[in-house]
């Protein structure tokens, strides 16, 4: 405020005392002031203080490093940090247990890092972050954990140390042959430790950092095979006696039927091999070797193979019926897999007695076969040859060439063999020793007189109608086949012979008919005959035929004689007859109710043959008509 004094031009304030409120407010700013500034100075000074050294209340483990700095708190920690030597871990395995340090198994004190964290409470963050973290470590304290390193590498080794006295080997179970003897040693389980299980609870134990057991993580190895005494049981029986290989009940049985085993033999045979089962599961299998058992069976195959063949009959010319003569066979072929699953199978079971398996084939033709069934219903035709003169050799291999196709039938429509039906010619076939035309000269050989048998069922089948396939002659004409009843000669058979000579020469014809063709031939020495029948059922066709006869007739060369010094003196033989040289041609025609079904000319040529005389060395007179010696 101003006063104006009127006794003076000068004027002068007037002081005045503050409000008591202003006064206060002021003492409290100037207070506050006050205090940061001390607070500062307080904080700053802390700061100061603990420069490089560990804030107050911080604890490493229970020890107390605040005010260290964090060297002195890294040899503080290693020095008072005893976990790592002192701790005590069990590791336990049912029974067993061992007992190691920490330190043992790896785990050690990284006493740097455990400091370096310790200095770095309240030392990270914003300024107020940093402020808190050392009040709150100041007033409360403030705990961490030390720092440690597990080197599992060394948990490991230990481990593994531990595995071998841990650790069991699986047996497996052994079936073997020694000889005839079985041998069988069960399996035993094995055990082994499970090294990353077992390291996985360790370390968490050792985390704790504390003592404790750890039960060691072992499993249980089981053997592929544990107990191969059903296996066994198995040998022993397919051991306990020979195996014998027979024929089935019925079947014709060969020479070294039935064929035995004996136990060294099947033991030597007998295959123990591992195998999986369905399921997965490995086991022994126990069988006879079936590469062993092929290639035995394989050799005795061709033995016991059987052709089918068709039952052999005759017509009862009364009856009109069939009669069996000669049983049918029915075929088999040895099925080796078969057989060898059998005796696979039954040795399993304790059979020792196997027959053999075959696979049957029925002929057409049964014995329960009827004419009717075959179309065999009547006589077609029949031939008759004489061969006068023939001596016993000879009538006895007509005898068993005939007899190879009494009763034989012949399919419709299908082409028949001689040769193939004849068979082996030999001596062990019934046959004997008798002249034969071969390599341009008649001499002694096995069959001969087959020709008149082959010539036979050639004009059977020829005035039968049937067509003829095949038809070789004779090199010469020769007189048998040209004789009659009464021993008598007719030239107009010339040139209806058929030769065989098996396998080189056949004669060969077909049934061209839908019926079966069934032939009898009987030999009768009486009449100096045989006759060839054929049956079936006539068919409508009918025969002419006509021959020219022996044309071009050429003379037969001059007897030869020449010495054989197997004769004696003054013996003559004649070892080959003469013939003259001829050309016959035959043509045959065939009908059919009334119409030309077929036409054959059958041409033939002989030669002329020469008579040839053996005589024994110094036999008077021979050779004749020789020249006499030059002077």
């Amino acid at each position: 405020r101003t006063y104006n004094n009127p006794m003076s031009a000068t004027s002068y304030p007037i002081p005045r005392s503050r409000p008591v409120g202003e006064q206060i407010l002021l003492s409290l700013v100037f207070g506050l002031l006050l205090f940061a500034i001390l607070l500062i100075g307080g904080i700053v000074g802390y700061q100061l203080r603990y420069a490089g050294k560990i804030f107050p209340g911080v604890r490493v483990a229970g020890i107390n490093v605040s005010g260290l700095k964090p060297a002195e708190a890294a040899a503080l920690a290693q020095a008072q940090f005893t976990y790592p030597q002192s701790g005590r871990l069990l590791l336990q395995d049912s029974d067993k247990a061992w007992l190691a340090a920490p330190a043992d198994l790896g785990l050690y004190l990284d006493p740097e890092t455990t400091a370096s964290a310790a200095y770095e409470i309240g030392r990270s963050g914003t300024i107020g972050d940093r402020l808190s973290a050392q009040f709150q470590a100041w007033r409360e304290g403030v705990e961490i954990a030390p720092s440690l390193v597990f080197d599992q590498r060394t948990a490991f080794a230990y481990l593994t140390a531990l595995a071998a006295q841990v650790d069991r080997p699986v047996v497996e179970a052994s079936l073997s042959l020694n000889g005839t003897e079985v041998n069988v040693t069960p399996g035993q389980a094995g055990r082994q430790l499970d090294l990353p299980a077992s390291l996985a609870l360790l370390t968490a134990q050792v985390q704790t950092l504390r003592d404790g057991s750890v039960p060691l993580i072992v499993n249980p190895t089981q053997p592929a095979i544990l107990d191969a005494s059903e296996q066994a049981e198995l040998a022993r029986r397919i051991l306990s006696a020979p195996l014998t290989l027979s024929l089935p009940e019925g079947q014709p049985t060969i020479e070294g039927a039935p064929w035995t085993f004996d136990q060294a033999t099947l033991a030597a045979m007998l295959s123990i091999e591992k195998v999986v089962t369905a399921e997965g599961k490995q086991t022994y299998q126990v069988t006879l070797n079936g590469d062993r058992l092929r290639e035995f069976l394989y050799e005795i195959e061709p033995k016991l193979a059987l052709s089918p063949q068709n039952a052999r009959f005759i017509f009862n010319d009364d009856t009109r019926q069939l009669e069996v003569i000669q049983s049918a066979v029915i075929g088999r072929a040895l099925n080796v897999e078969n057989t060898v699953q059998a005796v696979q199978e039954k040795l399993s079971a304790g059979e020792h007695t196997i027959p053999l398996a075959f696979d049957l084939t029925e002929p057409p033709a049964l014995d329960t076969t009827t004419g009717a069934d075959l179309g065999i219903t009547e006589l077609v035709h029949a031939e008759t040859s004489w061969y006068y003169g023939s001596s016993a050799e000879r009538i006895q291999n007509i005898k068993a060439a005939a007899s190879k196709f009494h009763g034989l039938l012949i399919p419709p429509n299908t082409t028949f063999s001689m040769a193939e039906a004849l068979g082996d010619i030999s001596l062990d076939n019934g046959y004997a020793e008798a002249m034969i035309i071969i390599g341009g000269q008649t001499i002694k050989g096995v069959g001969g007189g087959v020709c008149q048998v082959s010539t036979t069922l050639f004009r059977a089948a020829f005035f039968a109608g049937f067509p003829i396939v095949e038809r070789h002659p004779h090199a010469y004409r020769v007189y048998y086949y040209e004789k009659v009843s009464g021993n008598r000669i007719n030239p107009q058979l010339s040139g209806l012979d058929a030769t065989v000579f098996v396998p080189i020469v056949d004669f060969k014809f077909s049934n061209d008919t839908p019926y079966w063709l069934l032939m009898e031939t009987y030999v009768n020495p009486g009449t100096a005959s045989i006759t060839w029948k054929f049956y079936s059922t006539k068919d409508g066709r009918s025969v002419e035929w006509d021959t020219t006869g022996p044309t071009n007739i050429v003379e037969a060369p001059d007897d030869l004689y020449r010495e054989n010094p197997d004769l004696p003196s003054g013996k003559i033989v004649q070892v080959d007859w003469s013939a003259d040289g001829a050309d016959v041609t035959v043509i045959l025609k065939v009908y059919n109710d009334g119409n030309l079904y077929l036409e054959d000319v059958i041409r033939t040529h002989y030669q002329p043959w020469q008579a040839v005389f053996e005589y024994g060395p110094g036999t008077p007179g021979m050779p004749p008509n020789e020249d006499p010696p030059e002077e």
